[in-house]
């Protein structure tokens, strides 16, 4: 047999590489439950919001913003993000693997424009099937390369030495099983830099690692769909450019308010867009509790459908509705001391049943999976064996399941002390969903959790969003609603990002049902407006979308100069604020004259007052001029009726101090 050069194994290896990631980015499965309708990822990605990390000084300790960059090709061509290390993070369904599929296309294809285009190898792993024993070139061969003979994994590594450009995508460092572990595991050398140290490794995330290479690591954050990504996924996957499709869809999303933030989540908006297009009438969900629970109605009866056929296996309905263990294990996996997303399939089919395991593998709720079984580091590499994994399909599918439990272990609670044990240890911020499935389900349990949250710091805004779940109305907490939003809002940087999202869906739920809103103050946070136009995104990457019943919104943040862009984005924003009669800027450096050009002409015909406080002066917005002009005490400027001479003639003199200071 004649013996292979290096350069033969590379040939061999990059053909195995392309058909693996054909494999896995020819079957993008919108709706779990339709098994038999996969989509290309490039048939159906979109750019969501992308941010990278700016740091500020050449000691990087000073903080610098998140900056919204144009496409994920940014994350490799932009000067600001030249690095060998790099961070994608983002919640759970917010495109982090899907955004590594596109870039796995993207190199199989050759695509003209993207930043892999030219790179020699590229080895892309899905960390949960990985362990602390595997080694790093095992891991390729087992998972990338398993089916041919003429390459082994101690071949791999001269493969990727004698190659000119490697790029690595770890995908899910969440879900590695022996994350932030101090086993000495390569996938831990390589994220601080002593394994693959010239090569440009990428890392997936829901969160920072505890020890990562922070002096040569890019960090980079996907923030979710807004207005304008949302329609591009409607018309590239679901409707094409069918106009009135397009509009049902997006009557389905107004017409439930609720959803707005769960919709923010790219894997439940394209559920979302693909079942509403399926059904002739959409219902209207007065919660998400009882959007979720349609949700998982719906993946059993399509199930139940299939099983009409006479080939079809038969249907057990108790399963659909006795799930008393699942959501034992549910629990158990998100509240356990290290939470556990995924297990081996023969113990779970021991513990759930085996046919009630493969129902829910075939409904969609759960997800099989291969994962390496090495277990020992000696292991050699024609020895290694994979074994079956099940995880839920997405983490809120296990959040919903959890609920049910953490019902009854709440219920079985005997006082507030008790009760107290059990919540400190269910973060809201990282299962917010869990706790409002549960306040959903059962009324009696959900009163006592919202009594819990109410005394808890940043919970009392939650709470309300809680007591939603348990009314299914808006009336329900419209007086709640209604007391929020007679005072001012405020939004710091300091607050935690559930207090943000809280607040933030509670200030849309007041804009959809015209609660007006008396102010909201941005104290710190440096918003910015997306592509659209129609959103505030603060630095923690939350959105704020059009406030139509906002009556003042205060932006302050000391010693800051405001670029024109920022000026006129955040002038366009408060433009389409329709109720809106103020805008302040408290302590931003702003030019002396604004170019008229760039002022909406919808702030002039309403004559929304704009003004620019200093420490000891304060000026307000000539519309017509575009120039900053000292007022009387009441806000008038000299052409307008009311206006006081004398007082305006303090604040001139007040103005023409601060201004020779």
């Amino acid at each position: 047999m004649e013996r292979l050069t290096v350069q033969d194994k590379k040939s061999i290896l990059i053909s195995s590489l392309k058909r693996r990631y054909k494999l896995q980015y020819d079957a993008i499965q919108p709706i779990p439950y339709i098994k038999d309708r996969l989509y290309c990822v490039d048939k159906v990605f979109v750019e969501g919001g992308t941010e990278i990390y700016i740091v500020k000084g050449a000691t990087k300790e000073i903080e610098g913003p998140w900056v919204r960059v144009d496409s994920y090709k940014d994350i490799y061509t932009d000067p600001r993000m030249k690095a060998k290390r790099r961070i994608i993070e983002a919640e759970a369904g917010y495109g982090k693997s899907t955004v590594t599929l596109q870039l796995a296309y993207d190199w199989c294809n050759e695509v003209k424009d993207s930043p892999f285009k030219d790179v020699e190898i590229l080895i892309l792993l899905r960390l949960r099937q990985l362990n602390s024993k595997i080694s790093i070139y095992q891991a390729i061969k087992l998972f990338l390369a398993p089916s041919d003979p003429r390459i082994k994994s101690s071949d791999i590594k001269d493969i990727i030495e004698s190659c000119s450009s490697v790029k690595v995508l770890l995908d899910g460092y969440d879900e590695f099983p022996d994350r932030d572990g101090a086993t000495g595991s390569d996938v831990g050398r390589i994220i601080s830099s002593n394994l693959f140290g010239n090569i440009d490794v990428t890392l997936t995330t829901r969160y920072l690692p505890k020890d990562y290479d922070k002096a040569n690591t890019k960090r980079v954050r996907l923030v979710g769909f807004d207005a304008k990504a949302r329609d591009q996924y409607i018309r590239k996957a679901v409707t094409g450019e069918d106009d009135e499709s397009v509009a049902i869809i997006k009557r389905a999303l107004q017409a439930n308010p609720i959803l707005d933030d769960l919709c923010q989540v790219p894997l439940i908006f394209v559920m979302f867009s693909h079942m509403t297009h399926e059904k002739t009438h959409f219902q209207k969900f007065k919660s998400v509790t009882e959007f979720f629970s349609y949700m998982i109605q719906c993946f059993h009866s399509h199930l139940s459908n299939k099983s009409l056929a006479k080939s079809a296996k038969a249907y057990h309905i108790e399963y659909a509705v006795k799930y008393k263990e699942l959501s034992k294990v549910a629990f158990e996996g998100l509240c356990g001391e290290n939470q556990q997303l995924s297990w081996r399939k023969d113990g779970l089919c021991t513990r759930l049943g085996q046919g009630f395991c493969q129902h829910y593998i075939a409904v969609g709720i759960l997800v099989e999976e291969e994962v390496s079984a090495v277990t020992n580091e000696q292991t050699s590499a024609t020895d290694i064996q994979t074994m079956t994994e099940v995880r839920f399909y997405h983490q809120l599918f296990c959040e919903w399941f959890a609920s049910f439990r953490l019902v009854e272990v709440v219920a079985a609670t005997r006082n507030a002390s008790e009760l107290k044990n059990v919540l400190d240890k269910v973060d809201p911020f990282n299962l917010q969903y869990l706790y409002r499935f549960t306040c959903g389900i059962s009324s009696a349990v959900g009163k006592r959790i919202i009594k819990y949250l109410q005394s808890r710091k940043d919970g009392d805004k939650f709470a309300i969003l809680c007591i939603l779940e348990q009314t299914g109305e808006v009336d329900g907490i419209k007086d709640t609603v209604m007391d929020l939003c007679s005072i001012e809002v405020a939004i710091s940087y300091n607050h935690s990002k559930l207090l943000q999202r809280s607040t933030f869906q509670l200030l849309e739920i007041a804009s959809r049902f015209d609660i007006p809103i008396y102010c909201v103050n941005l104290l710190d946070c440096v918003p910015r407006v997306d592509e659209s136009g129609l959103n505030l995104i603060l630095e923690s990457g939350l959105s704020l979308s059009i406030l139509s019943s906002l009556l003042k919104l205060e932006i302050g943040d000391y010693n800051r100069t405001l670029t024109s862009e920022e000026w006129a984005a955040i002038l366009s924003y408060s433009s389409q604020c329709t109720s809106l009669k103020e805008l302040t800027f408290d302590s931003y450096y702003l030019p002396d004259t604004i170019p008229v050009g760039s002022i909406p002409s919808s702030l002039k015909s309403r004559n929304v007052k704009v003004w620019n406080f200093q420490p000891g002066d304060y000026r307000r917005l000539n519309l017509q001029t575009g120039v900053w002009q000292p007022c009387d005490d009441d806000g008038n400027l000299p052409e307008e009726e009311g206006f006081d001479e004398r007082s305006y003639e303090e604040s001139l003199l007040y103005f023409s101090l601060a201004r020779l200071k």
